[in-house]
């Protein structure tokens, strides 16, 4: 074996060994975007390959599939605000804060029978068990309930005829420690929201119902726009969700 094999031999250990170390970090890495080590084991592999490719080029004039070209890592580090770290050093976040998100939206009822029967059919359409009949829905706030559930928490599941969408708010917290369930008994609802004395709100942001609409317009007036809007939009349905409003508009509050 010449020196020129023996030296493309190497560069291919070198692409199998980098390939099985990039595999190793995406797989410790769990589908965590971003992560330091998957990127260097990017880069390694990216490199490996294209020398394994110059060498075999040069050897037999032949390519590999590879399109890489090689990347410097340093300079890869600093594009990605990468730095080394020194022997014994670890990481150090300065961001080792969870941020908490927390919001409030209010509704207001039109008909509670109405309501009551659009719970009472989400109910009966969730899975159940065989013979099992379901719960009559008894309370507005079970009713609510009900719904959340069946959207599987989403606050879009009660964009429903029978809830009219009041002001609402969203606020951004840092705080030191993650919610624990655990710590907080079943019916309380006010416990998990308070903040911690060194917990820090970043900013806040205010829904109000689309309703500011000009008092000049009348109500003739407003149903000619809305017809035109309407048989403009591309889907032709309409530009109103099901309760007949749109959507909250947000202004962010700090």
């Amino acid at each position: 074996m010449t020196d020129q094999q023996a030296e493309l031999e190497a560069a291919l250990e070198r692409v199998f060994a980098a390939a099985r170390e990039h595999l190793a970090a995406v797989q410790a890495a769990d589908g965590r975007t971003d992560d330091n080590d998957v990127w260097r084991a990017y880069v390694a592999l990216n490199n490996s390959s294209y020398e394994y490719d110059e060498l075999l080029l040069d050897a037999y004039g032949e390519v590999t599939p590879w399109d890489v070209e090689a990347i410097d890592p340093d300079e890869a580090d600093r594009a990605f605000e990468i730095g080394p770290l020194e022997a014994g050093e670890e990481e150090d976040d300065p961001y080792g804060y969870v941020v908490s998100v927390r919001q409030r939206r209010d509704y207001r009822v039109p008909s509670v029978s109405a309501l009551l029967r659009a719970a009472a059919a989400a109910r009966a359409s969730a899975p159940a068990e065989e013979d099992e009949a379901a719960e009559p829905v008894e309370s507005v706030g079970e009713a609510v309930l009900e719904l959340l559930q069946s959207g599987d928490g989403s606050l879009g599941s009660l964009d429903v005829p029978q809830l009219e969408p009041l002001d609402g708010v969203v606020t951004v917290a840092e705080v030191t420690t993650p919610l624990d369930l655990e710590a907080f008994a079943e019916g309380d609802g006010a416990g998990p929201f308070h903040l911690g004395a060194d917990d820090r709100v970043v900013g806040r942001l205010d829904e109000h119902p689309f309703s500011h609409l000009d008092d000049d317009f009348d109500d003739e007036d407003l149903d000619e726009d809305l017809t035109a809007e309407m048989d403009d939009s591309p889907a032709g349905g309409g530009i109103r969700d099901q309760a007949g409003t749109a959507a909250p508009q947000r202004e962010p509050s700090r």
